[in-house]
């Protein structure tokens, strides 16, 4: 497999390597700490004590107030934290958040033996947040409680200790553990999106591009917040990204070769370690459009080497094991993987018009083609059993999910701009995809029915998205 140091290839050393790693990944330490009672509480409370309900049944109640400052330097940390916390637990709709502007009634409690837990009673809390933060220098400490209102309980307690440079991403963390604990929940808090962005609107390096702007990889977190680059190459990049399993790697298609008389090709960038790798070695042919499996071990790609027409293929993420999965003599493009890696979807025009059909990821077996539109493009395959993609309707695309398990396909978006490149959540609950509704092309994300539609980039053109585990 041909590695290229990052350092390398931008000129820098191995410090700034390791600072732009950092950044990219705004990882945060985290120290979970096991249940305690709450002051004057003997015992622990069993498992189904830790549960909070809400009445008759309904979603339960949360307030969570701001953080406390244990020190002054801590003072802004705190204050956002509160509010970061609040809208991750609000975004995966399992808990009725109670609106924060109405808790200037509710008296400040600076340590847990203050909570006024008669006060948040009568507000219909049925569970109350309670968070220090004390930072030192670039480090803090960030300890999160949660307690329920009507026994007086603590019944989640941990702590997390980072770097100051990504401070939303302890909030990010306790909203995940918290959905985990009490819901059953995978939330999406610390999960990423990866898109490809001509924001910064620099000319392509190199010759045999002409006056061409390049495209870059960005990420950001679920909600839009810290965005950056991912790739640094000033080349014209093509998605849609692919996130590997443990979200330390992306790979996606670059025309960096091209300007050299080489063809498309797909890269992987190793943001943790620094380093791009170029599994596929090409020259000449295309390779492009890769896609990780679910266990990372091996990626799907369309490509043209065999006889200049573009078909899929897999291989081990390190290059190995090539096998061809299709051969027609339509175009095979824009694979993606069932969540246990044993089937792949694709798009053909092998009977007029592109539709997603689904094959054996083994040996290309089992084809059945499950769309039925004008036009159809981007599959991207649910942990629910179900593959969303965009279907050509008037005025542009839309975003349809088709349920594998009834054989109906429902429509999500309609009409409102041009809508496509569908991607999953990992819990599957939520997509995010391209959109033409506001300011050019940019990244959205929505319900998997088609609601809560929320705006995630603004400046330049974003396309296809990517969601990270």
């Amino acid at each position: 497999m041909t590695k290229q140091p990052l350092a390398s290839r931008l000129g820098i050393g191995r410090w700034k390597l390791l600072a732009i790693a950092a950044v990219l990944t705004g990882a945060t330490t985290v120290a979970r700490q096991p249940q305690t009672p709450a002051p004057g509480q003997s015992q622990q409370p069993t498992d189904v004590e830790l549960v909070i309900t809400g009445g008759g049944g309904s979603a339960p109640h949360y307030a969570v107030p701001d953080f406390i400052a244990l020190n002054p330097e801590a003072a802004d940390v705190a204050k956002m934290l509160g509010q970061v916390l609040w809208d991750d637990l609000a975004y995966e709709r399992e808990i009725d958040v109670i609106a924060r502007d109405v808790y200037s009634s509710i008296p400040i409690a600076r340590a847990p033996e203050q909570i006024p837990f008669d006060a948040w009673r009568e507000l219909n809390a049925d569970a109350v947040v309670f968070g220090t933060v004390q930072k030192t220098g670039k480090d803090i400490k960030v300890q999160v409680r949660l307690y329920n209102v009507r026994t007086r309980r603590q019944v989640f307690g941990t702590e997390y200790t980072g770097n100051d440079q990504f401070p939303r991403n302890f909030a990010h963390n306790a909203a995940d553990d918290i959905h985990q604990q009490q819901r059953k929940l995978r939330g999406v808090a610390r999960t990423k999106l990866a898109f490809i962005s001509d924001r910064e609107r620099q000319r392509v390096r190199g010759t045999g591009q002409g006056n061409r702007e390049s495209k870059e990889v960005w990420m950001s977190d679920y909600d839009g917040q810290n965005q950056r680059k991912i790739t640094l190459s000033n080349e014209l990049n093509a998605g849609p990204p692919s996130w590997s399993p443990d979200g330390r790697a992306v790979a996606y298609t670059s025309w960096r070769k091209v300007a050299t008389g080489g063809g498309l090709d797909f890269y992987i960038s190793r943001i943790f370690q620094g380093i791009i790798e170029n599994p596929t070695k090409g020259r000449n042919e295309s390779n492009m459009q890769p896609a990780f499996s679910p266990d990372g071990t091996r990626i799907a790609f369309a490509s043209n080497r065999a006889d200049n027409n573009n078909e899929i293929y897999v291989m081990n993420a390190d290059g190995s094991g090539l096998r061809r999965l299709t051969d027609h003599p339509a175009a095979d493009l824009i694979p993606t993987w069932s969540p246990n890696g044993t089937q792949i979807a694709f798009v053909s025009d092998r009977t007029g018009t592109p539709q997603v059909y689904i094959m054996s990821a083994t040996d290309g077996s089992g084809l059945r083609k499950i769309s039925s539109e004008s036009y159809a493009d981007r599959p991207t395959w649910s942990p629910n059993n179900e593959i969303a993609f965009a279907a050509r309707t008037p005025g542009g695309y839309d975003i349809k999910v088709f349920n594998l398990s009834t054989g109906e396909t429902r429509q999500l978006t309609y009409g409102e701009g041009s809508n496509e490149s569908p991607a999953f959540s990992p819990n599957g609950r939520h997509i995010a995809f391209m959109s033409t509704r506001k300011n050019g092309s940019q990244i959205f994300t929505m319900t998997s029915d088609g609601r809560d539609v929320r705006q995630i980039t603004n400046t330049g053109t974003n396309v296809t998205p990517s969601w990270s585990n």
